[in-house]
Parts: structure tokens; sequence; C-alpha cells
């Protein structure tokens, strides 16, 4: 989200983190679950924790990525924390933190092949034809950095790949109505079939997609596309992560592979002609698009794991109940 975008909200959601603290103490649960959301969450879970109340945090912070400091404060706020990807597990425990890896429910709900046709025909497009979905973010701070040099992306593979339609789902009302501004009335602006919601159904429908860093990149890689990750911030909040983010990477299809399997082009690299060259190598290489799904299959079959199930088995061993596959 950004650094100063969030400090806008900030004494907002310290007074709502405050009256929670006082509900849940005056009137105990038998378990918390916080589940994602750490710098709300975190603090919440330290002060029901230090009340008798249990704790699980679902959907681990990215301490292995930045703020490793935090991991005290977990040490000390949660009876133990799920996590999506099985690196988290081993990165917790071996910081004190019970931990266990669930899985990722979206690896559980979207199956190992998709029908491109259908997804197509959903949407009014034509079979046969080259399909490409971007996918600007779900924030509208996210949607007016990045429509700009996506429409700008578009327009350059539109010119050296006649025929490629844009098909680009936006979150609500408002992200579409951001999009549009920025796209103005341009003449020579591609033909581009807006929606809202269906981003799933887009990308299924899509031979390569152009997104913004986050769980698109995951539901992506998913659904098996070849993508292209991309995001830009303001240049405060750019300059103070370049300081402290000590990953080699900003998408999940490439932190979950360790190495680099998509582009990312990330704030002044998102460009248009580099993110349209990006994606114009995907489609003029089916062999190497191919390899990719091939590595995309693999992560997807760790990270589907009864996901729903396991978290809550987790739950209950916390709690010192039987556990739901127990016999």
């Amino acid at each position: 989200m950004g650094l100063s975008e969030t400090f806008r909200r900030y004494w907002e959601l310290r007074t709502v983190r405050q009256r929670l603290v006082r509900q849940f103490i005056g009137d105990p649960p038998d378990l918390f679950v916080g589940i994602d959301a750490p710098d709300f969450n975190l603090n919440l879970e330290l002060a029901l924790h230090r009340a008798g109340v249990l704790t699980v945090h679902y959907a681990s912070p990215q301490v292995w990525a930045w703020r490793k400091y935090r991991l005290r404060t977990i040490r000390r706020a949660v009876d133990m924390m799920l996590t999506l990807f099985p690196f988290e597990e081993s990165f917790f425990s071996e910081h004190g933190v019970r931990a266990r890896f669930v899985g990722h429910p979206l690896a559980d709900i979207i199956p190992d092949t998709t029908d491109q046709d259908a997804a197509r025909a959903r949407l009014g497009l034509p079979p046969g034809v080259e399909v490409v979905a971007l996918l600007p973010g779900s924030r509208l701070s996210e949607v007016s950095r990045l429509a700009e040099p996506m429409i700008g992306a578009a327009r350059w593979l539109a010119s050296r790949r006649p025929g490629v339609r844009f098909v680009v789902p936006l979150v609500n009302p408002q992200a579409r109505a951001e999009f549009e501004r920025v796209r103005g009335p341009s003449a020579d602006a591609p033909e581009m079939h807006l929606l809202v919601g269906d981003a799933r159904t887009a990308m299924a429908a899509a031979d390569a997609v152009l997104l913004a860093s986050g769980t698109a990149s995951l539901e992506a890689l998913l659904l098996k596309r070849p993508m292209v990750i991309t995001y830009r911030l303001g240049r405060l909040s750019w300059w103070i992560a370049s300081k402290v983010v000590n990953v080699p990477f900003a998408g999940l299809p490439n932190l979950l592979a360790g190495k680099e399997l998509v582009p990312e082009l990330l704030q002044d690299d998102a460009k248009p002609e580099k993110l349209g060259a990006a994606l114009l190598g995907f489609l003029e290489d089916p062999k190497r698009s191919d390899a990719l799904k091939k590595e995309f299959r693999r992560i997807h079959g760790i990270l589907r794991n009864n996901a729903d199930e396991r978290a809550a088995d987790a739950v209950l061993e916390v709690m010192g109940l039987p556990m739901a596959g127990a016999k």
C-alpha cells in the first residue's frame, strides 16, 4: 500500500483496534484468529494473548522479506502461525515461532487446467484470437499509477501484433472510472474490453497477463498463464522500500520458485515499451510459455494441501481439541 498512503488512516485504525481489545478482553473468546493485516492484528493479538486468550495468526506477515524485528512481537503474540507457503513454516520455526504450513486456499479452488475457450465465450471474446489481460491493481492508488504505462504497453503491443485483444478487469466501478479517466479519449488507444470484477475469468481467457504485483500474480500462476509483473509506488515509499526489503524478487511466482520465472518491471522500469516487449516475448515464443506452465503446475501441486481443513485442524490443536481428521 505504501507508507504515506497508510499513515493517513492511522488514528482511525488505532481507535478501531483499541475498541476491539476492550471488547474481547471484556468478553474473551476461547481463541482469536487474526487474518492477515499484521500491522493491525499482531498488536491486537499481543494484547489478547497477555490477557490469556489463545491466538492464531492466519497468513503470515512477510517478515522474511522485510521488518524482521517483528519476530519478537510475533513470538509473544501468537500461539501458532499458519502459513500459506512452505518456506514460511521453515523460516518461523527457525526463529522460535510455532508455525504450520496449511497450503493456499486458491490452490485448492483453482483446477489444474482451465478452459480458455469457455472463459472467452463468457466474456464475448472469439476463439482463435490473441488476448492479453491487464490488471492494474485493486486499490485506486495502484490504478492511478499503473493505468498509464499499461495502456501505453497495450498501444505498443497492438502496433506490432495486429488483432490482439485486451481485457481489463477492474475491482469496482470506482477503479473502472479511474482507469477510463487515465485512458481519456485518445484516438490511438487500442480497443479494450473493460470489466467490473471477473478477474479470474479474464486471466483464464488470456494468452498473457500484465498485472500489478500481489495476489493476482499467484492466481495467474495457478491458472498457468504467462505473466509480466509490474508495480509503482510514490517516490518516498519506493525509496524507503528499497532500503528495507531484502528479497531478490517482488512477485510471488519468482519467490516461490527461488528464481526469475517471469519478468518484473518495477518503478522506473514500468515503461510502456518495456512492458510491451516483455508481453511480446511470451506471445512470440510458445515453447517458452509451455516451459513456464510446466513450472507453474509443479508449484500448484505443492500449494494444493487442503488448506481449509489443515487450518481448522491447526486451530483445534492449539485449543487442545481432537482434530477433524482424528478417529
